[in-house]
């Protein structure tokens, strides 16, 4: 911390021993942004941070890799995981430096001090929209993928008009009775226990490691024979570096694959003595395992199905045979570990809301309840209500996303970080200042390929989540 952030802290502790000393607690109540961090005391574990962190990072994205694989060859596309991840931990760095220096460990307060309350206003909009989108993107998952599942285990191969077949409806069920209750959690490490179940949900995917061996190339179709009689050479052999006219839309769904920067805040303020280095190594550690479950979900999808990976993994295998019971569980996993995630990801938005509408202003139950339940009121009716949702989250998520990860971040530290300690001209602001760019780049880059996706009648999921 800085001397002035200790001098507050120092104020605050006499100020607590001395409960009658009314001058100390007038003159440091205007630091109500600053004392939070050492009125409170965080309980949660580096383990259970691990999980939370791991858990926001992990997004449907995921389901996606192995495309994005198909279009880059092998090695192409694990230099760039492994760039997009060490630039991921770089972005966790710049953020807690910066919340280290003001002793701040809300986003939305770093945009304050670092452009007054028109920063505070752009962070707060740029988590609620990243955020919704994500929430979104995971409902849409239940909504499409929990009546398939409920079909195969019924034996069905066509879906018989039930309601329980309706998404609609099972997506309010899944709110009211799984996600809903977690949301209400007074606190983001409570989560820590379904995060590290989600997770393990997810090690199922891996089970595209056994079907590799178990699947032949060429691909055969349920209820054909052959996906086609003359079967080129190229269609069931790997490329280790290869550059087509989709290759360039990989980069940013990549470079939006670790996005969890809304949630490190929150879990570096309720982390057990909570030290920038202890929060870096949760963070390197999140990043470490979603990169080596990513490396082998999308190195074995691809090397299963080869040019005939589609763009839903999922949808690739129940080609093959729709009522496969390991499909059928990978499936039921990925449903479990959405609906886990979507508590995680409602926390950062709510706190955004709290930091905008309520500011300094104690916790309240009614409060709390009050604005998870309008928030998932919200996502739930324009998952049912608007058909082509997700096209208009891929665009504020080409927006958001690299606002998260590279703009913000890297504006915040060359703003927060005093001259006096690192002029404009020093190495790690001209990194910043270089990070940030390439944040601008990032955004140009994927707005423009939504753009040329609508133009051309395409969809892909670009945006973070």
């Amino acid at each position: 911390y800085t001397r002035e952030v200790q001098v507050i802290g120092h104020r605050w502790k006499q100020s607590q021993k001395s409960p009658e000393n009314y001058k100390i607690r007038q003159e440091i109540k205007p630091h109500r942004d600053i004392l939070h961090v050492f009125q409170f005391e965080g309980k949660t574990s580096i383990g259970m941070s691990v999980f939370n962190l791991s858990n926001a990072i992990m997004g449907s994205g995921i389901l996606g890799l192995s495309y994005a694989m198909s279009n880059t060859g092998i090695v192409l596309f694990l230099i760039l995981l492994t760039c997009i991840a060490c630039l991921s931990c770089y972005s966790v760095h710049l953020l807690l430096r910066s919340a280290g220096v003001v002793g701040i460990r809300a986003y939305e307060q770093l945009g304050m001090r670092a452009f007054g309350h028109p920063g505070k206003i752009i962070a707060a909009v740029v988590i609620t929209l990243h955020n919704i989108g994500g929430m979104s993107s995971y409902l849409f998952i239940v909504k499409s993928e929990l009546p398939l599942v409920i079909q195969a285990f019924l034996g069905q191969t066509s879906s018989s008009g039930e309601w329980f077949m309706n998404g609609n409806y099972l997506i309010i069920i899944v709110t009211l009775c799984i996600i809903l209750p977690l949301a209400l959690m007074k606190h983001l490490g409570y989560l820590g226990y379904t995060s590290g179940f989600s997770l393990s949900c997810m090690v199922f995917f891996l089970s595209v490691i056994y079907k590799k061996f178990n699947i032949a190339c060429p691909l055969e179709v349920f209820g054909n024979y052959s996906v086609n009689a003359a079967v080129s050479e190229d269609t069931c052999a790997a490329k280790f570096f290869t550059i087509n006219q989709e290759t360039a839309y990989t980069i940013p769904i990549l470079a939006f694959a670790f996005v969890c920067h809304p949630e490190v805040l929150p879990i570096y303020t309720e982390l057990s003595n909570p030290t920038k280095r202890r929060m870096q190594s949760i963070g390197n550690i999140s990043i470490l395992g979603m990169f080596v479950m990513y490396s082998f979900t999308a190195t074995f999808g691809y090397l299963t199905f080869y040019e005939n990976t589609e763009a839903e993994l999922l949808h690739t295998y129940s080609k093959v045979d729709p009522l496969d019971t390991l499909i059928l569980c990978v499936r039921v996993a990925v449903l479990v570990a959405v609906a886990l995630t979507v508590p995680v990801v409602l926390f950062p938005i709510r706190r955004a809301l709290l930091q905008l509408l309520f500011p300094g202003r104690p916790f309240h139950w009614l409060r709390h309840i009050a604005i998870a339940m309008i928030l998932l009121f919200v996502v739930n009716l324009l998952v049912i209500l608007v058909p082509n949702i997700r096209d208009i989250f891929g665009i504020t998520g080409a927006t958001t996303a690299p606002s998260l990860i590279f703009i913000l971040p890297g504006l915040f530290y060359i703003r927060i970080i005093p001259i006096d300690q690192e002029p404009l001209n020093s190495r790690p602001k001209i990194q910043a200042a270089c990070f940030t760019a390439l944040g601008f780049i990032f955004m140009i880059m994927s707005v423009t390929f939504i753009g040329l996706d609508w133009m051309s009648g395409e969809k892909r999921n670009i945006g973070g989540h």
